[in-house]
């Protein structure tokens, strides 16, 4: 494997599809670009997700996050960009995708992006 920046995100079958379960990714040094400064921007990702048939390979996760350095973007817009790929490549039942940006110009900004499979729905237990 690379290890370069790559915008392609690798996958593997998820070893359990019949079970509902939780994936957390926690990525603190993620960075891109100002567009209006080209001064970079810092954030902490926190990706969680219900996988499917697939589950996200971790090093891919890495370095297509590293390919956003060099990048100009909006919060709003790259948190939105990521979770957009990672649901074309994976189709998880259920994701949930949190940027917190660290603070710029006094101002700290959290942008959290989700997904819903249309035919998904938590299960809800009953303590008896």
């Amino acid at each position: 494997m690379s290890t370069l920046p790559s915008k392609e995100l690798e996958v593997f079958p998820n070893p359990k599809p019949s079970r509902d379960y939780t994936i957390r990714i926690e990525s603190p040094e993620f960075t891109c670009l100002c567009p209006k400064t080209g001064q970079p921007d810092f954030a902490t990702l926190e990706l969680e997700y219900i996988p499917d048939n697939l589950c996200v390979e971790l090093k891919s996760w890495k370095l297509y996050l590293w390919s956003y350095r060099d990048e100009g973007a909006f919060h709003e817009a790259v948190t939105n960009s990521i979770l957009d790929d990672l649901v074309a490549a994976i189709q998880p039942r259920y994701a949930r995708l949190t940027a917190e940006f660290n603070v710029r110009g006094g101002v700290y900004t959290t942008v959290v992006a989700e997904h819903h499979s249309e035919d998904w729905a938590p299960v809800t237990s009953r303590l008896h």
